[in-house]
Protein backbone atom coordinates (compact mmCIF):
# COMPACT_ATOMS: atom_id res chain seq x y z
CA UNK A 1 0.00 0.00 0.00
CA UNK A 2 1.46 3.35 -1.00
CA UNK A 3 0.85 6.43 1.05
CA UNK A 4 2.98 9.41 0.08
CA UNK A 5 3.99 12.01 2.63
CA UNK A 6 3.50 15.07 0.46
CA UNK A 7 -0.15 14.34 -0.50
CA UNK A 8 -0.92 13.64 3.16
CA UNK A 9 0.49 17.00 4.22
CA UNK A 10 -1.47 18.71 1.43
CA UNK A 11 -4.67 17.04 2.70
CA UNK A 12 -3.91 18.28 6.20
CA UNK A 13 -3.33 21.85 5.02
CA UNK A 14 -6.53 21.82 2.95
CA UNK A 15 -8.35 20.65 6.07
CA UNK A 16 -7.01 23.60 8.06
CA UNK A 17 -8.11 26.05 5.37
CA UNK A 18 -11.57 24.49 5.16
CA UNK A 19 -12.02 24.59 8.95
CA UNK A 20 -10.95 28.23 9.06
CA UNK A 21 -13.44 29.11 6.32
CA UNK A 22 -16.27 27.29 8.11
CA UNK A 23 -15.40 29.07 11.37
CA UNK A 24 -15.77 32.40 9.57
CA UNK A 25 -19.14 31.31 8.18
CA UNK A 26 -20.33 30.26 11.64
CA UNK A 27 -19.20 33.56 13.16
CA UNK A 28 -20.93 35.52 10.38
CA UNK A 29 -24.18 33.68 11.06
CA UNK A 30 -24.09 34.50 14.74
CA UNK A 31 -23.39 30.97 15.94
CA UNK A 32 -22.48 31.00 19.63
CA UNK A 33 -18.89 30.89 20.80
CA UNK A 34 -19.33 27.52 22.51
CA UNK A 35 -20.51 25.82 19.30
CA UNK A 36 -17.71 27.42 17.32
CA UNK A 37 -15.17 26.20 19.87
CA UNK A 38 -16.68 22.73 19.67
CA UNK A 39 -16.21 22.80 15.90
CA UNK A 40 -12.59 23.84 16.30
CA UNK A 41 -12.01 21.14 18.93
CA UNK A 42 -13.39 18.44 16.63
CA UNK A 43 -11.28 19.84 13.81
CA UNK A 44 -8.21 19.59 16.03
CA UNK A 45 -9.03 15.96 16.80
CA UNK A 46 -9.23 15.13 13.08
CA UNK A 47 -6.01 17.06 12.43
CA UNK A 48 -4.16 15.16 15.14
CA UNK A 49 -5.57 11.91 13.76
CA UNK A 50 -4.22 12.80 10.33
CA UNK A 51 -0.79 13.51 11.83
CA UNK A 52 -0.86 10.08 13.45
CA UNK A 53 -1.72 8.51 10.09
CA UNK A 54 1.20 10.34 8.48
CA UNK A 55 3.60 9.05 11.16
CA UNK A 56 2.56 5.38 11.09
CA UNK A 57 5.15 3.36 9.10
CA UNK A 58 3.50 2.09 5.93
CA UNK A 59 6.08 -0.35 4.55
CA UNK A 60 7.18 -1.91 7.85
CA UNK A 61 4.04 -1.70 10.01
CA UNK A 62 1.78 -4.65 10.73
CA UNK A 63 -1.21 -5.50 8.55
CA UNK A 64 -3.52 -4.47 11.39
CA UNK A 65 -1.81 -1.06 11.53
CA UNK A 66 -2.28 -0.60 7.79
CA UNK A 67 -5.97 -1.46 7.98
CA UNK A 68 -6.32 1.09 10.81
CA UNK A 69 -4.57 3.69 8.66
CA UNK A 70 -6.87 2.82 5.76
CA UNK A 71 -10.00 3.39 7.84
CA UNK A 72 -8.57 6.48 9.54
CA UNK A 73 -7.76 8.13 6.24
CA UNK A 74 -11.17 7.28 4.88
CA UNK A 75 -12.90 8.72 7.97
CA UNK A 76 -10.89 11.93 7.55
CA UNK A 77 -11.84 12.25 3.88
CA UNK A 78 -15.49 11.42 4.60
CA UNK A 79 -15.62 14.51 6.83
CA UNK A 80 -13.46 16.93 4.86
CA UNK A 81 -14.73 16.24 1.35
CA UNK A 82 -18.29 17.26 2.40
CA UNK A 83 -16.86 20.24 4.31
CA UNK A 84 -14.90 21.33 1.24
CA UNK A 85 -18.00 21.04 -0.94
CA UNK A 86 -19.94 23.23 1.48
CA UNK A 87 -17.18 25.85 1.48
CA UNK A 88 -17.15 25.91 -2.34
CA UNK A 89 -20.94 26.22 -2.56
CA UNK A 90 -20.97 28.91 0.11
CA UNK A 91 -18.27 30.89 -1.71
CA UNK A 92 -20.26 30.70 -4.94
CA UNK A 93 -23.35 31.91 -3.09
CA UNK A 94 -21.50 35.16 -2.36
CA UNK A 95 -20.91 35.99 -6.03
CA UNK A 96 -23.83 38.47 -6.24
CA UNK A 97 -22.00 40.68 -3.77
CA UNK A 98 -19.60 41.52 -6.59
CA UNK A 99 -22.40 43.59 -8.11
CA UNK A 100 -23.89 44.53 -4.74
CA UNK A 101 -26.64 41.96 -4.99
CA UNK A 102 -28.05 39.75 -2.25
CA UNK A 103 -26.31 36.53 -1.36
CA UNK A 104 -27.78 33.39 -2.94
CA UNK A 105 -28.66 31.67 0.32
CA UNK A 106 -30.32 28.82 -1.55
CA UNK A 107 -26.91 27.88 -2.98
CA UNK A 108 -25.41 27.77 0.50
CA UNK A 109 -28.27 25.49 1.60
CA UNK A 110 -27.57 23.29 -1.42
CA UNK A 111 -23.97 23.07 -0.24
CA UNK A 112 -25.15 21.68 3.09
CA UNK A 113 -27.40 19.16 1.35
CA UNK A 114 -24.69 18.05 -1.08
CA UNK A 115 -22.16 17.69 1.73
CA UNK A 116 -24.52 15.56 3.83
CA UNK A 117 -25.39 13.42 0.80
CA UNK A 118 -21.72 12.84 -0.04
CA UNK A 119 -20.98 11.86 3.57
CA UNK A 120 -23.70 9.21 3.57
CA UNK A 121 -22.79 7.94 0.08
CA UNK A 122 -19.17 7.50 1.18
CA UNK A 123 -20.16 5.46 4.21
CA UNK A 124 -22.70 3.48 2.18
CA UNK A 125 -19.80 2.59 -0.11
CA UNK A 126 -17.64 1.54 2.83
CA UNK A 127 -20.14 -0.30 5.03
CA UNK A 128 -22.67 -1.72 2.54
CA UNK A 129 -21.73 -1.66 -1.14
CA UNK A 130 -18.20 -2.88 -0.41
CA UNK A 131 -19.77 -6.19 0.60
CA UNK A 132 -22.38 -6.49 -2.15
CA UNK A 133 -21.66 -8.96 -4.94
CA UNK A 134 -22.43 -8.24 -8.59
CA UNK A 135 -22.60 -11.23 -10.94
CA UNK A 136 -22.07 -10.11 -14.53
CA UNK A 137 -22.82 -12.55 -17.31
CA UNK A 138 -20.98 -11.83 -20.54
CA UNK A 139 -21.23 -13.70 -23.85
CA UNK A 140 -17.92 -13.75 -25.74
CA UNK A 141 -18.02 -14.73 -29.44
CA UNK A 142 -14.83 -16.53 -30.48
CA UNK A 143 -13.98 -17.08 -34.13
CA UNK A 144 -13.04 -20.72 -34.71
CA UNK A 145 -14.07 -21.87 -31.24
CA UNK A 146 -14.10 -25.69 -31.13
CA UNK A 147 -17.56 -27.21 -30.99
CA UNK A 148 -17.05 -28.76 -27.56
CA UNK A 149 -16.35 -25.31 -26.06
CA UNK A 150 -19.49 -23.64 -27.41
CA UNK A 151 -21.27 -22.52 -24.22
CA UNK A 152 -18.21 -23.14 -22.00
CA UNK A 153 -18.37 -20.90 -18.91
CA UNK A 154 -15.49 -19.25 -17.08
CA UNK A 155 -15.94 -17.57 -13.70
CA UNK A 156 -13.46 -14.75 -13.22
CA UNK A 157 -12.60 -12.93 -10.02
CA UNK A 158 -9.72 -10.56 -9.42
CA UNK A 159 -7.99 -8.27 -6.93
CA UNK A 160 -9.05 -9.86 -3.65
CA UNK A 161 -6.55 -7.85 -1.54
CA UNK A 162 -7.39 -10.10 1.40
CA UNK A 163 -5.14 -8.11 3.75
CA UNK A 164 -7.70 -5.30 3.67
CA UNK A 165 -10.13 -7.52 5.65
CA UNK A 166 -7.70 -7.94 8.58
CA UNK A 167 -8.28 -11.70 8.78
CA UNK A 168 -12.08 -11.58 8.55
CA UNK A 169 -13.05 -14.33 6.09
CA UNK A 170 -16.82 -13.75 5.99
CA UNK A 171 -17.02 -11.75 2.75
CA UNK A 172 -14.51 -13.84 0.82
CA UNK A 173 -16.38 -16.94 1.97
CA UNK A 174 -19.59 -15.47 0.52
CA UNK A 175 -17.79 -14.84 -2.78
CA UNK A 176 -16.58 -18.45 -2.90
CA UNK A 177 -20.05 -19.81 -2.13
CA UNK A 178 -21.59 -17.60 -4.80
CA UNK A 179 -19.13 -18.76 -7.45
CA UNK A 180 -19.74 -22.41 -6.61
CA UNK A 181 -23.51 -21.87 -6.80
CA UNK A 182 -23.11 -20.66 -10.41
CA UNK A 183 -21.51 -23.97 -11.45
CA UNK A 184 -18.95 -22.57 -13.95
CA UNK A 185 -16.90 -24.96 -16.07
CA UNK A 186 -13.68 -23.24 -15.02
CA UNK A 187 -12.62 -20.59 -12.47
CA UNK A 188 -9.79 -18.08 -12.88
CA UNK A 189 -8.29 -15.51 -10.52
CA UNK A 190 -6.41 -12.69 -12.25
CA UNK A 191 -4.03 -11.41 -9.60
CA UNK A 192 -3.53 -9.29 -6.46
CA UNK A 193 -4.43 -11.85 -3.85
CA UNK A 194 -2.67 -9.83 -1.10
CA UNK A 195 -1.59 -6.26 -0.42
CA UNK A 196 2.01 -6.76 0.67
CA UNK A 197 2.89 -10.16 2.17
CA UNK A 198 1.96 -13.82 1.84
CA UNK A 199 0.96 -14.04 5.53
CA UNK A 200 -2.18 -12.06 4.71
CA UNK A 201 -3.42 -15.13 2.83
CA UNK A 202 -3.04 -17.54 5.79
CA UNK A 203 -6.68 -17.34 7.02
CA UNK A 204 -8.02 -17.58 3.47
CA UNK A 205 -6.37 -20.80 2.33
CA UNK A 206 -9.26 -22.96 3.65
CA UNK A 207 -11.78 -20.56 2.11
CA UNK A 208 -10.32 -20.60 -1.40
CA UNK A 209 -9.84 -24.37 -1.16
CA UNK A 210 -13.62 -24.70 -1.37
CA UNK A 211 -13.67 -23.38 -4.95
CA UNK A 212 -14.37 -26.16 -7.40
CA UNK A 213 -15.01 -26.45 -11.13
CA UNK A 214 -14.84 -29.49 -13.44
CA UNK A 215 -12.09 -27.98 -15.61
CA UNK A 216 -10.05 -26.55 -12.74
CA UNK A 217 -9.27 -23.38 -10.79
CA UNK A 218 -6.38 -21.24 -12.06
CA UNK A 219 -4.54 -18.19 -10.76
CA UNK A 220 -1.86 -15.67 -11.67
CA UNK A 221 0.01 -13.02 -9.68
CA UNK A 222 -0.65 -9.27 -9.73
CA UNK A 223 1.61 -6.36 -8.89
CA UNK A 224 0.74 -6.48 -5.17
CA UNK A 225 1.72 -10.14 -4.88
CA UNK A 226 5.48 -9.57 -5.26
CA UNK A 227 6.14 -7.77 -1.97
CA UNK A 228 6.98 -4.51 -3.73
CA UNK A 229 4.94 -2.51 -1.20
CA UNK A 230 6.86 -3.71 1.85
CA UNK A 231 10.40 -3.37 3.19
CA UNK A 232 12.39 -6.62 3.37
CA UNK A 233 15.61 -7.48 5.21
CA UNK A 234 17.06 -8.88 1.98
CA UNK A 235 16.13 -9.60 -1.65
CA UNK A 236 16.09 -13.29 -0.77
CA UNK A 237 13.48 -12.72 1.97
CA UNK A 238 11.26 -10.99 -0.56
CA UNK A 239 11.72 -13.78 -3.12
CA UNK A 240 10.98 -16.41 -0.45
CA UNK A 241 7.73 -14.65 0.41
CA UNK A 242 6.59 -14.71 -3.22
CA UNK A 243 7.46 -18.40 -3.39
CA UNK A 244 5.43 -18.99 -0.23
CA UNK A 245 2.39 -17.17 -1.68
CA UNK A 246 2.56 -19.31 -4.81
CA UNK A 247 2.76 -22.46 -2.69
CA UNK A 248 -0.15 -21.34 -0.50
CA UNK A 249 -2.35 -20.77 -3.54
CA UNK A 250 -1.39 -24.24 -4.69
CA UNK A 251 -2.36 -25.61 -1.26
CA UNK A 252 -5.75 -23.88 -1.72
CA UNK A 253 -6.27 -25.78 -4.97
CA UNK A 254 -5.44 -22.88 -7.30
CA UNK A 255 -3.24 -23.97 -10.19
CA UNK A 256 -0.69 -21.18 -10.59
CA UNK A 257 0.25 -20.24 -14.14
CA UNK A 258 3.60 -18.48 -13.84
CA UNK A 259 4.64 -17.70 -17.43
CA UNK A 260 3.27 -21.05 -18.59
CA UNK A 261 0.26 -22.59 -20.24
CA UNK A 262 -1.96 -25.64 -19.91
CA UNK A 263 -4.32 -27.31 -22.33
CA UNK A 264 -7.99 -27.46 -21.42
CA UNK A 265 -9.55 -30.54 -23.03
CA UNK A 266 -13.25 -31.05 -23.75
CA UNK A 267 -14.18 -34.10 -25.78
CA UNK A 268 -11.78 -34.25 -28.71
CA UNK A 269 -11.19 -30.47 -28.65
CA UNK A 270 -8.81 -28.28 -26.66
CA UNK A 271 -7.90 -24.65 -26.01
CA UNK A 272 -4.75 -23.23 -24.47
CA UNK A 273 -4.97 -21.37 -21.16
CA UNK A 274 -1.95 -19.08 -20.77
CA UNK A 275 -0.92 -17.31 -17.58
CA UNK A 276 1.75 -14.63 -17.31
CA UNK A 277 3.23 -13.06 -14.23
CA UNK A 278 2.61 -9.34 -13.86
CA UNK A 279 3.40 -7.25 -16.93
CA UNK A 280 2.69 -3.67 -15.94
CA UNK A 281 3.12 -0.20 -17.30
CA UNK A 282 5.24 2.25 -15.24
CA UNK A 283 5.52 2.45 -12.28
CA UNK A 284 4.48 -1.21 -12.04
CA UNK A 285 7.16 -3.87 -12.42
CA UNK A 286 7.44 -6.39 -15.23
CA UNK A 287 7.83 -10.01 -14.13
CA UNK A 288 5.99 -11.74 -16.96
CA UNK A 289 7.00 -13.00 -20.37
CA UNK A 290 4.26 -13.91 -22.84
CA UNK A 291 6.59 -15.74 -25.21
CA UNK A 292 8.05 -17.80 -22.38
CA UNK A 293 4.50 -18.73 -21.39
CA UNK A 294 3.53 -19.70 -24.96
CA UNK A 295 6.31 -19.42 -27.57
CA UNK A 296 4.22 -19.32 -30.75
CA UNK A 297 1.47 -16.82 -29.87
CA UNK A 298 0.44 -16.34 -33.50
CA UNK A 299 -0.35 -20.02 -34.18
CA UNK A 300 -3.87 -21.15 -35.09
CA UNK A 301 -4.81 -22.61 -31.69
CA UNK A 302 -7.56 -20.95 -29.68
CA UNK A 303 -5.90 -19.30 -26.69
CA UNK A 304 -7.13 -17.60 -23.53
CA UNK A 305 -4.67 -15.40 -21.65
CA UNK A 306 -4.68 -14.43 -17.97
CA UNK A 307 -2.77 -11.16 -17.52
CA UNK A 308 -3.31 -8.91 -14.52
CA UNK A 309 -2.72 -5.48 -16.03
CA UNK A 310 -4.91 -4.51 -19.04
CA UNK A 311 -2.09 -2.36 -20.40
CA UNK A 312 -0.37 -5.60 -21.39
CA UNK A 313 -3.17 -6.34 -23.87
CA UNK A 314 -2.84 -2.87 -25.37
CA UNK A 315 0.95 -3.12 -25.65
CA UNK A 316 1.44 -6.67 -26.89
CA UNK A 317 -1.84 -8.08 -28.22
CA UNK A 318 -4.28 -5.43 -29.47
CA UNK A 319 -3.80 -4.90 -33.22
CA UNK A 320 -0.67 -7.09 -33.09
CA UNK A 321 0.10 -10.48 -34.62
CA UNK A 322 -0.60 -12.38 -31.40
CA UNK A 323 -3.51 -14.73 -32.10
CA UNK A 324 -5.06 -14.68 -28.61
CA UNK A 325 -8.82 -14.81 -28.72
CA UNK A 326 -9.55 -13.65 -25.18
CA UNK A 327 -7.51 -11.93 -22.47
CA UNK A 328 -8.80 -11.74 -18.90
CA UNK A 329 -7.42 -8.91 -16.76
CA UNK A 330 -8.10 -6.98 -13.55
CA UNK A 331 -5.99 -4.37 -11.74
CA UNK A 332 -8.03 -1.19 -12.26
CA UNK A 333 -10.75 -1.71 -9.58
CA UNK A 334 -12.56 0.99 -11.61
CA UNK A 335 -10.81 3.07 -8.93
CA UNK A 336 -13.56 1.65 -6.68
CA UNK A 337 -15.92 4.30 -8.06
CA UNK A 338 -18.44 3.96 -10.88
CA UNK A 339 -21.41 6.24 -11.53
CA UNK A 340 -23.80 5.64 -14.43
CA UNK A 341 -21.22 3.59 -16.27
CA UNK A 342 -18.44 6.15 -15.85
CA UNK A 343 -15.36 5.77 -13.66
CA UNK A 344 -12.49 8.14 -12.86
CA UNK A 345 -10.26 5.20 -13.77
CA UNK A 346 -10.67 6.32 -17.39
CA UNK A 347 -8.10 9.08 -16.75
CA UNK A 348 -5.48 6.41 -15.95
CA UNK A 349 -6.77 3.44 -17.95
CA UNK A 350 -8.83 4.14 -21.08
CA UNK A 351 -9.90 0.49 -20.81
CA UNK A 352 -10.89 0.06 -17.18
CA UNK A 353 -13.79 -2.41 -16.98
CA UNK A 354 -15.92 -4.67 -19.15
CA UNK A 355 -15.43 -6.23 -22.59
CA UNK A 356 -13.19 -4.65 -25.23
CA UNK A 357 -12.28 -5.78 -28.74
CA UNK A 358 -9.82 -4.73 -31.42
CA UNK A 359 -12.28 -5.91 -34.10
CA UNK A 360 -9.79 -8.50 -35.33
CA UNK A 361 -10.78 -11.46 -33.19
CA UNK A 362 -8.93 -10.34 -30.06
CA UNK A 363 -11.07 -9.47 -27.04
CA UNK A 364 -10.24 -8.47 -23.47
CA UNK A 365 -12.44 -8.54 -20.41
CA UNK A 366 -11.44 -6.44 -17.38
CA UNK A 367 -12.92 -7.56 -14.07
CA UNK A 368 -13.09 -4.64 -11.58
CA UNK A 369 -12.24 -6.86 -8.63
CA UNK A 370 -13.80 -7.98 -5.39
CA UNK A 371 -11.54 -6.28 -2.86
CA UNK A 372 -10.32 -2.83 -1.93
CA UNK A 373 -6.89 -1.31 -1.50
CA UNK A 374 -5.70 1.97 0.08
CA UNK A 375 -9.23 2.92 1.23
CA UNK A 376 -12.14 0.65 2.19
CA UNK A 377 -14.96 1.71 -0.13
CA UNK A 378 -16.75 0.90 -3.34
CA UNK A 379 -19.08 3.62 -4.58
CA UNK A 380 -20.72 1.87 -7.46
CA UNK A 381 -17.98 -0.44 -8.82
CA UNK A 382 -19.61 -3.26 -6.86
CA UNK A 383 -17.42 -6.34 -6.17
CA UNK A 384 -17.61 -8.39 -9.36
CA UNK A 385 -17.90 -12.04 -10.26
CA UNK A 386 -17.87 -12.40 -14.03
CA UNK A 387 -19.37 -15.39 -15.83
CA UNK A 388 -17.94 -15.43 -19.35
CA UNK A 389 -19.76 -17.73 -21.77
CA UNK A 390 -17.79 -18.66 -24.86
CA UNK A 391 -19.82 -18.79 -28.06
CA UNK A 392 -18.95 -19.70 -31.61
CA UNK A 393 -18.78 -16.49 -33.64
CA UNK A 394 -21.64 -16.95 -36.10
CA UNK A 395 -20.91 -13.63 -37.84
CA UNK A 396 -17.91 -15.13 -39.66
Amino acid sequence: MRFLLFPAIVLLLIGFVVDFAISRVLAGRGVGRLRRRLHLALSAVFGIGMLVIICVPKRTGSDHDLVSVMWGLYAYLSVYIPKLLFVVFNALSCLPRLWKGAKWRWLSVCGVAVGVAVFFVMWWGALINRYNIDVREVAVPVDGLPEAFDGFTIAQISDAHVGSYDGDTVFISRVVDKINSLHPDMIVFTGDMVNRKSEEFDPYVPVFSRLHAPYGVYSILGNHDYGDYSTWPSPQAKADDVTRLKAMQGDAGLRMLNNEHVWIHAGNDSVALIGVENIGDPPFSVYGDLHAAYPDVDDANIKILLSHNPSHWEDEIEDKDANIALTLAGHTHAMQTEVLGWSPAVFRYPKWGGLYTDGKGRDMYINIGIGTVAMPFRIGATPEITILKLKKDSSK
